[in-house]
């Protein structure tokens, strides 16, 4: 047996446009749009459009959002290198916020290797009726050009501050942390493996190696530069002539690097040299040995970065949101008593 159903009008089960609703509840489109937008209008008018949503299961899409909400739903968003553990998750956490929140997140994504491309994908971006943007300026281009330039939208730079003294950043603590443990351990001979220098989490995370070590009235870190790859960790340790009892890798990924670079030198670890990283990686707790680390929260970094642009949008005049939560120290088998 076959059934029809009358395609003028949606039966209960069926996904409604507020031309459907009207029809179904006998009024105008525009009544509908009011009632949507919170406007006035007489009770029997919204009996008659609410008794009809109960049959539609009414879901507007983006386009149907902005016309009855007068605003864009998009929000256009860049960031660097999503290849990386911490902006790729960063990214996720703020398109799933938006998405909860009911807006698209256009996201185009930056070579760090090409200075010429930040200005192509602004063009890209703001070719868009958006909302607002939201700038991952991990590095000083970026965050240089939001910070002057007027795109007409609400704007938020989600970026580590710069932390100098003894007023360090998130990472910073969690750094001091990490020396902290080290030195615990016996540890007073130090390589900082750094990221690069135009991005703001690394040089905070090399101020704050600084200061702890000060602190500690230790030498000073020898300071080696990576791009956060495992490749350039291996290289900086496969170069060093000779090894510390400690290295302090920036990220995760340079602390894989100088692993494999250890072993091939044939220096054990812990045994002979601990090592430690930053981000807690999924992958962090099956390097070999399983690596000290700093757990950071990028998910809440993603959706607080997220809710402050939609705080702006709502409100342009909103305070600023608390910073990110301080990460925590992870200990793991590659560390351990100095040599």
């Amino acid at each position: 047996m076959t059934t029809t159903t009358d395609p003028e009008t949606p039966g209960p089960s069926a996904t409604g446009t507020i031309y459907d609703i009207a029809r179904v509840a006998g009024v105008s489109h525009a009544s509908v749009s009011r009632y949507m937008r919170g406007l006035d209008m007489r009770p029997s008018t919204k009996e008659k459009i609410e008794a009809a949503l109960t049959t539609i299961r009414y879901r507007p899409n983006l386009s149907a959002r902005a016309l009855i909400s007068g605003r864009s739903m998009r929000i256009g968003a860049l960031t660097h290198e999503v290849s990386q553990v911490g902006p790729n998750r960063i990214i996720q956490a703020a398109t799933s916020a938006a998405r909860d929140a009911g807006y698209l997140l256009d996201v185009v994504t930056l070579d760090m290797a090409d200075p010429t491309e930040l200005q192509s994908a602004l063009r890209l971006l703001t070719r868009h009726d958006l909302a607002g943007l939201l700038a991952f300026a991990s590095t000083d281009g970026v965050r240089e050009v939001f910070e002057h330039t007027d795109f007409g939208v609400p704007v938020v730079i989600a970026a580590e501050e710069e932390a100098d003294g003894a007023m360090l950043a998130a990472s910073g603590h969690g750094v001091a942390e990490l020396v902290d443990h080290l030195v615990e351990l016996g540890h007073e001979e130090f390589v900082h493996i750094a990221g690069p220098a135009t991005w703001s989490a690394a040089r905070n995370r090399l101020r704050a190696v600084v200061a702890a070590l000060e602190r500690h009235g230790l030498p000073p870190a020898r300071i080696l530069h990576g791009d956060w790859s495992a490749r350039s960790g291996f290289e900086a340790v496969a170069a060093l002539e000779r090894l510390p009892t400690a290295i302090l890798a920036a990220n995760d990924q340079m602390a894989l690097g100088a692993l494999h670079a250890l072993d091939a030198r044939g220096a054990a670890v812990p045994g002979d040299v601990s090592v430690t990283g930053v981000d807690d990686t999924p992958e962090a707790a099956y390097f070999t040995p399983a690596l000290t680390t700093l757990r950071l929260d990028f998910e809440a970094q993603g959706r607080e970065a997220l809710q402050a642009l939609l705080d702006r949008i709502e409100d342009p005049g909103a305070a600023d949101r608390a910073g990110a939560p301080r990460p925590s120290l992870v200990v793991r088998a590659s560390t351990g008593p100095a040599r």
